[in-house]
């Protein structure tokens, strides 16, 4: 049985244990979120953030304490002057373990953890709201009513300007008389037809047509 084990071993030796969630927190420190499974989370989250609140308050001996459990001075460095600058006014959960669903090789949940302070998304850029314990306003004695002063109303007489009507002149000019030119008669030169000429054929008539010349054998015949 369980029962009071409220440690989370984690399936590793102290020595093995310690070792690595002190890599884990000095990752956090300097990348300001890291994603791990849902359990080793949880461990770095108690682990964690103990040493952001020793980080407040920047003494030799608060500096010593952090460094025996991160083993880095690096990491030490950054989380006392980045990280502390950061949550100097936040009372506490400087971490926030968000679900990623199951990883493909062993189905085992993930989970990405991250520091609160530097996550611009959620926070839209803004710090969020504090959540402490809230007081109960001291009384105050009520304070003593004075009488009020009478308002003073100061009476001003209206001032009515009576302007002269403006009477413009308005001068008639005569129209632009119009001289009408006379349009300049352009001679168009006549245009003489001329008949085609048509070139005269003399007829010649019939009987006086010129003889064709004499074959060879009829002159032969005419000698003989």
């Amino acid at each position: 049985m369980r029962h009071g084990k409220k440690v989370n071993h984690l399936s590793r030796q102290t020595g093995h244990r310690k070792a690595m969630l002190a890599n884990m927190a000095c990752s956090l420190i300097e990348h300001k979120r890291i994603i791990t499974t849902v359990a080793k989370a949880k461990a770095l989250k108690q682990f964690v953030e103990p040493l952001v609140t020793k980080s407040k308050e920047d003494t030799t001996h608060n500096r010593r304490v952090c460094f025996a459990y991160l083993r880095s001075k690096y990491a030490v460095t950054d989380l006392f002057r980045d990280v502390a600058a950061k949550v100097g006014d936040r009372p506490g959960g400087y971490t926030r373990i968000i679900k990623m669903g199951n990883r493909l090789g062993d189905n085992a949940d993930m989970a990405m953890i991250e520091l609160v302070d530097f996550n611009e998304l959620y926070n839209g850029g803004k710090k969020e709201e504090k959540k402490g314990r809230t007081r109960r306003p001291k009384k105050t004695a009520a304070p003593v009513a004075t009488p009020a002063a009478a308002p003073v109303v100061e009476e001003v007489a209206p001032i009515v300007e009576e302007a002269a009507p403006i009477v413009e002149e308005v001068v008639e000019t005569p129209a632009a008389e119009v001289v009408e030119t006379p349009v300049a008669e352009v001679e168009t030169p006549e245009v003489v037809e001329e008949a085609p000429a048509v070139a005269e054929v003399e007829e010649t008539p019939a009987d006086e047509a010129p003889e064709a010349p004499a074959t060879d054998e009829e002159s032969k015949e005419e000698q003989a």
